[in-house]
C-alpha cells in the first residue's frame, strides 16, 4: 500500500485516557502553522478543540502570543488617541486583539492620570524684591561678623600661644586620646 505525500502515519489511541503520539502532536501543530483550519485538524484526528489549543500554545513558534514593549505600546495609544480607532490601530500595528489595545489605552490613561496634576501650584510671578533684598543684606552682614570674630578668636590663639608657650592648636596627624 502506498501512501500518500499528505498523508501521516502514527499510532492512534486505543483508549481515551490514553496519551497522543508525540509525532502526531508535532504534526498536527505543524499543519497548525501552515494554515490548516483548526476545524479541519479536529475532525480529521479526533481532538478536542481545548487539546488543540493547548498544543498550540505549548509547542508552536509562530502562534506564540507576542511581546510588545512599552514603547510599542505607547505609540499604539497615541495613534488612537490622535484619531485612529482602536480595530483600525490593531491591523495597522499588526496586533491581533482589540482588547490587548484596549487595556493599553486603559492602562497609560490611569499612568498620565497620576503624572498630570489638575491644578498645579504656581510660584508667584513677583517675589517680594524689598524684603529678600532686606534679608540678603542682613545675612551678609551677619557672615562678616562671623568671619571677623573668626579671625579675632585666631589671633587670640596665637598670641596666648605665645605668651604662654602651650600648644592650643592640634597638630595634624596628633594621636587622639582615649578615654
Amino acid at each position: 500500500m502506498e501512501t500518500k505525500k499528505d498523508e501521516f502515519e502514527y499510532s492512534k489511541r486505543t483508549q481515551k485516557g490514553q496519551r497522543f503520539d508525540p509525532r502526531l502532536i508535532e504534526h498536527v501543530v505543524r499543519l497548525a502553522e501552515q494554515g490548516t483550519p483548526r476545524r479541519e485538524l479536529i475532525k480529521t484526528y479526533g481532538l478536542n478543540s481545548y487539546t488543540l489549543c493547548d498544543w498550540i500554545g505549548k509547542r508552536s513558534l509562530i502562534l506564540k502570543a507576542k511581546k510588545y514593549s512599552t514603547a510599542e505600546k505607547r505609540s499604539v495609544v497615541r495613534a488612537v488617541h490622535s484619531g485612529m480607532s482602536i480595530k483600525e490601530a490593531a491591523i495597522a500595528f499588526n496586533i491581533s486583539s482589540e482588547i490587548s489595545v484596549r487595556r493599553w489605552i486603559k492602562g497609560f490613561s490611569e499612568e498620565n492620570m497620576e503624572i498630570s496634576i489638575p491644578n498645579p501650584i504656581e510660584m508667584p510671578k513677583n517675589p517680594r524684591l524689598e524684603s529678600t533684598n532686606t534679608e540678603n543684606e542682613a545675612l551678609k552682614k551677619a557672615l562678616t561678623e562671623a568671619n571677623m570674630k573668626i579671625m579675632a578668636l585666631n589671633t587670640l590663639i596665637d598670641v596666648a600661644e605665645e605668651q604662654l608657650n602651650i600648644e592650643i592648636r592640634k597638630k595634624p596627624g596628633a594621636k587622639q586620646s582615649s578615654k
